[in-house]
C-alpha cells in the first residue's frame, strides 16, 4: 500500500499598491475561494508564526495564507492559483515529504514556470 502525504503551501501575496486593509481583503477573498476547492485545510497565518520582517494586520500576517492539499488535488490547486494570480507578485512555499521549495513570481510567465517547478518538485518526492 502506498502512502501519500499532503502538500503544504504557504502563499504570500505582495501588492505595494494596496493599503493594509485592501491587502487583507484580497487575501481573505483568495482564502475563501481556496476553501471552496478540494483542500484539507486553508487558513490565514497567525502572527505567532511571523517570519522576520513580515507585517501583521488584525492578528494575522498581511497577505499570507497556508493551505494543505492532497497530492491528488495539488495540481488542481496550482492551476487555480495560476488562473487567479497570473499578473500578481506572489511567493510560494511548497512543503512535501519533509522537503521545501520556495519560489517567487511577479508575472504570468514567471508564475507558469513556478507552477511547473512546484509540480516537478512534488512529483520527485
Amino acid at each position: 500500500m502506498s502512502f501519500e502525504s499532503n502538500v503544504k503551501l504557504t502563499i504570500t501575496l505582495s501588492n505595494p499598491d494596496l493599503d493594509a486593509e485592501d491587502q487583507e481583503r484580497e487575501t481573505r477573498n483568495l482564502l475563501g475561494e481556496i476553501r471552496d476547492l478540494d483542500v484539507e485545510s486553508a487558513e490565514l497565518v497567525a502572527v505567532a508564526e511571523t517570519p522576520l520582517g513580515s507585517k501583521a494586520f488584525g492578528g494575522f500576517l498581511l497577505g499570507v495564507l497556508q493551505a494543505e492539499v492532497s497530492i491528488a488535488n495539488f495540481k488542481k490547486l496550482l492551476g487555480y492559483l495560476g488562473d487567479r494570480l497570473g499578473g500578481k507578485s506572489i511567493e510560494l512555499e511548497v512543503e512535501a515529504n519533509g522537503k521545501k521549495l520556495k519560489v517567487k513570481a511577479s508575472s504570468r510567465e514567471e508564475l507558469t514556470a513556478v507552477i511547473e517547478q512546484a509540480q516537478k518538485f512534488v512529483a520527485g518526492n
